[in-house]
């Protein structure tokens, strides 16, 4: 009736809350609660009218539903999707879901709440961008806190060094350890780079506490350029048959900005001078990297002839294998990344209950590494996640 087989541990680095409408608003300051967006499903698969009638039940499933959901066992991730899926919203029958899925840990993010917090207009009043993003991490703290294979990340837009310390500091400060990532938007913050001067004691706190940063698809606008897709033509699709998400183009050079993030990073220094820090690429897909690898190992060997601010003792490569792990896509084929890289690299994700993650990942990712080594599936099953969170295998242990 579990999911994941008994025989190897699993620890999955990306799972999802489905939020209700109110789930910014009733956990935000009561100054800034009217100026906080409710959260909106109109761009998704799910109806109005399904979350309509689960808020219409007191935010709650239905019993019927709750009993039918339980009931498929190890089927859960096979069928239990989006807002409909069982543990989606509510904190006790994630658990459940948990148990039915056998994985070890989740990495648990939200799905709809970071558009006020990340989205990139110079606009937005700050005390509203950190003040959504102090909602959200209340929020997806207590969600997180009652059963500790939850691993909550928390959001911080960078845009503003001094509130983004401010706001780490109030994380790593709680009084639980429900929130074990930082979320930050892989586009560059409003002005200047990731790699800032102001922004040092940022990436020096997380180093220090051992709080690995997260990048995810939403941290950064979804499409591309709306000139890009100027042709004359009629507007196309989306994957989901709308026209709101990623669309054929997008899905083309979505893996750009956060290859430009993890890249800028590194040229400014910060991996080399934070050898603790420690980072994911989350549901960005994975193809790009092996050739990212070796374009900063060029870059730098070449143009460190005259730029001294890249001349490291470790090449950027080796930076980012011992400091990066990267989740692939369901579609891409782990086993051939591995090849053209390193088994160090890559992470299990199941994406759950997003219908993205699809019906069987351990299956589908399993497939891709039928001819691999005992040692590099548990690497990419639990192993690479561990170096990463190593207070994972302490926690389990304890």
């Amino acid at each position: 009736m579990v999911y994941a087989p008994a025989d190897r541990a699993y620890y999955d680095a990306d799972s999802h809350i489905m939020e209700l409408p109110d789930f910014l608003k009733s956990y935000a300051d009561p100054a800034l609660r009217d100026d906080i967006f409710e959260v909106n499903y109109n761009a998704s698969l799910v109806t109005d009218e399904e979350v309509e009638v689960i808020v219409g039940q007191g935010n709650r499933h239905s019993d019927e539903h709750r009993e039918a959901q339980i009931a498929l066992g190890d089927r859960l991730i096979a069928e239990s999707k989006e807002i409909q899926a069982l543990g989606a919203f509510d904190a006790a029958d994630r658990t459940i879901a948990c148990d039915l899925l056998g994985f070890k840990k989740q990495l648990v993010f939200a799905t709809h709440s970071v558009v006020q917090p990340f989205h990139p207009s110079s606009k937005t009043d700050p005390k509203l961008r950190y003040g959504a993003a102090r909602a959200h991490n209340r929020h997806v703290g207590e969600f997180c806190s009652d059963d500790d294979r939850l691993m909550g990340v928390a959001v911080i837009p960078l845009d503003s060094p001094e509130l983004a310390i401010a706001e780490l500091d109030w994380i790593l400060e709680r009084d639980d350890d429900a929130l074990q990532s930082v979320w930050v938007p892989h586009r560059a913050p409003i002005g200047f780079a990731p790699g800032h001067v102001d922004l040092e004691p940022f990436w020096a706190r997380l180093a220090e506490s051992g709080t690995p940063f997260v990048l995810h698809v939403g941290g950064s606008p979804l499409q591309a350029l709306k000139s890009w897709s100027n042709n004359g033509r009629a507007a196309v699709k989306d994957w989901m048959g709308g026209g709101e998400n990623v669309r054929t183009k997008d899905a083309a050079v979505m893996h750009q900005p956060p290859e430009t993030f993890v890249s800028m990073l590194l040229l400014d220094g910060v991996f080399d001078r934070h050898p603790n820090l420690r980072g994911a690429s989350v549901e960005l897909g994975a193809g790009w990297v092996p050739e990212m690898l070796r374009r900063l190992d060029a870059t730098t060997r070449i143009y460190g002839r005259v730029d001294e601010s890249v001349r490291f003792e470790r090449t950027p490569s080796e930076q980012l294998t011992q400091q990066m792990g990267f989740t692939p896509f369901p579609h891409e084929d782990v086993s051939r990344l591995i090849a053209d890289s390193n088994d160090e690299l890559y992470l299990f994700s199941s994406d759950y209950p997003h219908v993205e993650g699809g019906r069987d990942p351990i299956g589908k990712f399993g497939a891709a590494l039928a001819d691999a080594s005992d040692e590099t599936i548990t690497r990419f099953c639990s192993e690479n996640f561990l170096r990463l969170w190593p207070q994972a295998r302490v926690a389990e242990a304890a």
